[in-house]
């Protein structure tokens, strides 16, 4: 089975040249890099980035020059190389010095992903205290309700003394037969 040692670079603005990352990573042997001229935040909102994870095989070296080329949190990059680790593929980064075909740069991946959860941890808690806090002080969360308590209330009342349609309660409030049949199931 032969390897490939693939380089991918990306620049961050639409104006930022490439050249620099380009002239390492041919510097370094790679036999085909993947260039993404333009920026995303998101991995897969990157198509050369996506193109190139999907040329990579088992055995392969993925080669990049600073590890934010490739990822923008470290919960992006740590889903990055997880992906790696299933497909049996190294990544190599040329500034930091970071290998994950060596023993010492898995460790080095298996702390970022350790981080990563940690960040993405903290970052539901405080989530969470903010929507807490925000109940607290009567902030309402969610859709807007399609139809007050007293439209409601006016609903069951045209159904149930004027037999009003469904249908026809829906075009007098303005809202789906689905709303109206909440509405009169409801105990407000």
């Amino acid at each position: 089975m032969t390897t490939a040692v693939v380089g991918y670079a990306r620049g961050s603005t639409t104006g930022q040249s490439l050249d620099v990352q380009l002239d390492k990573l041919k510097a370094y042997g790679c036999t085909r890099v993947f260039a993404e001229k333009r920026s995303g935040r998101q991995a897969d909102s990157r198509p050369e980035l996506q193109s190139c994870l999907a040329f990579l095989r088992e055995g392969d070296t993925l080669v990049i020059s600073r590890l934010d080329r490739m990822a923008r949190s470290i919960l992006d990059l740590a889903k990055i190389v997880d992906q790696f680790k299933k497909k049996g593929i190294a990544l190599k980064v040329l500034d930091q010095a970071i290998d994950t075909g060596t023993s010492e740069g898995m460790l080095m991946f298996s702390l970022l992903g350790a981080f990563a959860q940690f960040e993405n941890d903290i970052r539901a808690e405080r989530q969470m205290d903010g929507i807490t806090k925000a109940k607290e002080k009567g902030v309402a969360f969610g859709r807007k309700r399609a139809l007050t308590p007293e439209q409601c209330e006016r609903i069951k009342i045209l159904r149930a003394e004027e037999n009003f349609s469904v249908p026809q309660l829906a075009d007098r409030f303005n809202v789906g037969a689905a709303t109206v049949y909440r509405a009169l199931q409801s105990s407000v």
